[in-house]
């Protein structure tokens, strides 16, 4: 790692997750675990956590609610220069855990009255939170939540390229934000933030799905082969990266890392594990790719870099990853063992 840290930014909801004990659905249960997380949450800790300045641009509540997530995000070493105060309410998920064949469940609510979602035009200073910024990261989840949290997306990334900066952006598509016919209703949206975007988090689904291309292809790494190059290219992208997981049953998870830059695809190892949380694993991997671009590292050791990021994420509890770049980096090259001494 020859270069220094950088200033990292995300722009995001910060969520409060209510989770319910063990494997009892919602229905049965009678207590609660609360913690605070959101995408833009976890890409920056874990990229503080890596050595980064990462810092979140949100609005949580001004009360008791939003001071324990304040709280929350120092513990996780993210700064708050840009984080606003206002509003009364916070977005809330309940999590249900998986067992067998039935799948762990989010329910989302409260998400459009959140302080973050009813931030009006005008809330953020884009020129000063740019200022200095090596990256910024935006996620589709917030691309999902209305016109106004769009435009803040696209004047901040605006912002930030004007600067200097790379604009960072996951397509993280979620059916359930969207609604009927969601895929038509995004594509606009998507298609925006691509046209600013540097590196881009997705796979051959979101080409298909969201962007409505083509492919006669049936295999999924055939489709990702023919349409990622199709996607960077239309759009003018450095890099795109993304995973293919495989559900084998038993907990057991399979997940394998590309990254597409200068023309070329690299692929890491198949990573087989059993998943204890899988919540917040696909945000590890996108710290791991941001680390490995900005901080130089070769196309094929970010991809194992990243792909063992989110295999280590799968064995925390929480969405947030807890990871050092030395726990990273061991994963990569030993197998689990036995205690540590």
């Amino acid at each position: 790692m020859a270069d220094p840290a950088k200033k990292i930014a995300a722009f995001g909801e910060v969520m409060m997750r209510l989770q319910v004990p063990g494997y009892e659905l919602l229905a049965q249960a009678d207590t609660l675990k609360y913690s605070f997380s959101g995408t833009g949450v976890n890409v920056v800790s874990a990229l503080a956590r890596l050595g980064h300045a990462g810092y979140l641009i949100t609005t949580l509540p001004a009360n008791p609610l939003g001071d324990a997530a304040a709280a929350h995000l120092r513990k996780l070493g993210i700064a708050q220069d840009f984080v606003r105060r206002d509003g009364k309410y916070i977005g809330l998920y309940f999590l249900e855990n998986g067992f067998g064949v039935r799948s762990s469940r989010v329910t989302y609510t409260n998400r459009l009255e959140s302080s973050f979602n009813t931030a009006p035009a005008g809330a953020y200073d884009w020129d000063a939170i740019a200022e200095g910024l090596d990256a910024v990261h935006f996620c589709g989840i917030a691309l999902a939540m209305n016109d106004t949290v769009r435009g803040h997306m696209a004047e901040l990334a605006r912002a930030v390229k004007r600067k200097g900066g790379r604009v960072v952006f996951d397509c993280n598509y979620r059916p359930s934000l969207w609604g009927e016919d969601g895929y038509a209703k995004a594509k606009p949206h998507y298609v925006e933030m691509l046209g600013l975007a540097d590196l881009v988090l997705m796979n051959e689904k979101d080409a298909i799905h969201i962007l409505g291309l083509q492919t006669d292809k049936t295999v999924r790494l055939d489709q990702l082969v023919e349409l990622i190059p199709v996607v960077a290219d239309t759009y003018g992208l450095s890099a795109v990266a993304g995973t293919h997981r495989s559900v084998i049953g038993d907990g057991t998870h399979t997940l394998q890392g590309f990254l597409y830059k200068n023309r070329a695809f690299s692929f890491s190892k198949t990573l087989t594990f059993v998943v204890y949380d899988r919540i917040g694993a696909g945000d590890a991997f996108t710290s791991g790719i941001v680390h490995g671009e900005l901080t130089g590292m070769a196309s094929d050791r970010t991809v194992e870099f990243a792909a063992a990021a989110a295999m280590l994420a799968h064995t925390v509890q929480g969405d947030t990853p807890m990871s050092s770049e030395a726990d990273i980096v061991r994963a990569m090259t030993e197998a689990a063992g036995d205690v540590e001494r």
